[in-house]
């Protein structure tokens, strides 16, 4: 009970704002773990969708390899324990664009496509996450239509 209440009293506590080193990693996480997330929709991990996570955090970021793997390392575990998207969605409502959002969610689809086929969870969860992004219909569309594209794949 008094952990309880010391930690009642320690969120109403003021907090130093976060530096912008701080919220860049924070948003670099939520991202990695979107990802991830995809990634671990199929319930057998795959090399080629874990390689398209790296390729895609690599073209977001200005990362070094061993900045990347670390920080794929960290969503992965935060990705065991998040209850829901939430948290990780609100950060990049806050700080990206909407062309950035809509591009967030076709790095999803190039995870999702980078081992050739959808899984339907990969695609619900695709759609769900959209949804709290707040990207349109049209957008989340186009977006798989040039992931699959870049996948090689084709029209549908």
């Amino acid at each position: 009970m008094l952990r309880t209440l010391k930690d009642l009293f320690d969120s109403l506590s003021p907090r130093p704002a976060p530096s912008p080193a701080d919220e860049e990693h924070q948003l670099q996480l939520a991202c990695a773990v979107l990802l991830m997330e995809v990634m671990r929709a199929e319930p057998d991990l795959r090399e080629d969708e874990h390689q398209a996570v790296m390729a895609a955090l690599r073209r977001k970021f200005t990362l070094s390899p061993d900045e990347v793997e670390r920080l794929v390392e960290l969503a992965d575990e935060k990705a065991r324990t998040a209850n829901d998207f939430f948290g990780f969605t609100s950060t990049l409502n806050d700080r990206f664009g909407q062309e950035q959002k809509v591009r967030i969610v076709e790095y999803m689809w190039q995870v999702a496509y980078a081992d050739g086929a959808i899984d339907e969870n990969e695609n619900h969860l695709i759609s769900k996450v959209a949804g709290l992004l707040h990207v349109t219909h049209g957008e989340y569309i186009a977006a798989k239509l040039h992931a699959r594209q870049a996948a090689g794949l084709g029209a549908p």
